[in-house]
């Protein structure tokens, strides 16, 4: 089994605590700019052959143990026959079958961190609550924002420590509502999976997008590789692909991915079609604002432009194949970490504009090689975002599902 897709494995429960589990076992390859050559699998703790963490999948697990503990055994009952319950796209009883976790896969070396310290994000920018209620889709205002730019890491269904860290930020007033009248705010991808409310927070966006357009600014949002899963496992469900490890399906890979069924329940027609027109890519004040901390996006386009179309006609068509390839791509991790990182985002840079990368996907904590571990070693303090590869790339995922923080900070950053 290549280290490229990682999958299917029994069923996730549909809410609990925070996921211990903080990187994609599906599809997680490793580029060459990462110690230890091209995509080599992370064998350490929480990670590859060692499970989804000492203390299970989002606490309760299956059962006793949780889905993956030591030795990558899921121990407990496994949820099984959900899947009808799925907007009619599901099978009952449909389930994940295909081979589990490679126990056998070649360890990493571990990384030494040499970049800088992560940043404090500083006190926030208040800005005053925009007058009257909005209009539920209004037009975008006339005149150019020219309020503060922020960007918010991966959120992953943790609504609670959404509204909090944006009302933190003066983004939001107490009631969840827009209140940073001209502000720009940017969402880097991931709204769902793991935690308890990806559906509540996907609609808490799309109100901040209406609100934020009546009071001159703008809340927007890119396409992370979860959305992809996502929407995947919803229009494919257990419909074979073609994958480098062998027959895979969307829906196998969204459970194993922390996919829950409550969001799946929830999901309605107007949330995919919001979902389905999110860019990959944007520039912003010379912020080059990416999901995913990969080359792979060169592969879509020469241009922001294109490779924003292109992913938009791939997800108007009927090519699971290319769904699924594109979900792998966006998938990969670590290519401005190491010697050849900072080149990695030079060439983005020159492709697409901007001074630099700014990227969610990947933890801080496994950037930094400070992730915690069985070692006893104590969770990385999470203050800000961090910036590395020679000052070229900003990481935002703060590690919302392994105790970490929910990163929202305003750019630039110095």
């Amino acid at each position: 089994m290549t280290p490229e897709d990682r999958f299917p494995g029994p069923e996730l429960p549909e809410t609990g605590p925070r996921a211990r589990l903080a990187l994609d076992p599906l599809s997680y390859g490793y580029e060459s700019g990462d110690h230890g050559g091209p995509q080599q699998p992370w064998a350490g703790p929480g990670y590859g052959g060692q499970g989804h963490g000492s203390q299970g999948h989002s606490g309760q697990g299956h059962g006793g143990q949780g889905h993956g503990g030591p030795g990558g055994a899921a121990e407990g009952a496994v949820h099984s026959g959900e899947s009808s319950t799925v907007r009619g796209w599901f099978e009952a009883g449909g389930g994940a079958t295909a081979s589990g976790f490679d126990p056998d896969a070649p360890g990493r070396p571990p990384f030494e961190p040499t970049d800088p310290p992560t940043l404090d994000l500083g006190a926030p920018v208040s800005a005053a609550p925009p007058a009257g209620a909005p209009d539920p889709l209004p037009e975008p205002a006339d005149t150019a924002p020219v309020g503060p730019l922020y960007a918010v890491g991966d959120v992953h269904g943790y609504l609670g420590e959404l509204r909090a860290a944006l009302y933190e930020q003066g983004l939001v007033d107490a009631d969840g509502h827009w209140s940073a009248a001209r502000s720009r705010l940017w969402f880097l991808g991931d709204f769902t999976d793991r935690g308890p409310d990806g559906i509540g927070v996907i609609d808490l966006v799309m109100q901040l997008a209406a609100e934020a357009a009546a009071a001159g600014g703008y809340c927007r949002a890119l396409m992370g590789n979860h959305e992809l899963l996502l929407l995947g496992a919803h229009r494919y469900a257990d419909e074979p692909v073609q994958s480098s490890a062998g027959t895979a399906s969307f829906l196998a890979a969204w459970r194993l991915n922390g996919g829950q069924q409550n969001d799946m329940d929830r999901l309605e027609p107007h949330h995919i079609r919001w979902l389905s027109r999110l860019p990959a890519v944007a520039l912003e004040d010379g912020h080059l604002l990416l999901h995913s901390d990969t080359t792979a996006y060169l592969e879509y386009g020469a241009s922001i432009d294109e490779v924003n179309d292109t992913v938009h006609e791939l997800l108007a068509s009927d090519d699971a194949d290319g769904w699924w390839d594109c979900f792998r791509r966006f998938t990969r991790r670590f290519a401005f970490r190491g010697e050849a990182g900072p080149a990695a985002a030079g060439e983005l840079l020159e492709a697409y504009g901007g001074h630099r990368v700014v990227h969610g996907h990947s933890p801080i904590p496994y950037l930094t090689g400070e992730a915690p571990g069985e070692d006893g070693r104590p969770p990385l303090r999470i203050t800000g975002p961090h910036v590395y590869a020679d000052e070229l790339a900003v990481a935002m995922d703060g590690g919302v599902t392994m105790d970490g923080r929910l990163l929202v900070a305003r750019l630039p950053l110095e």
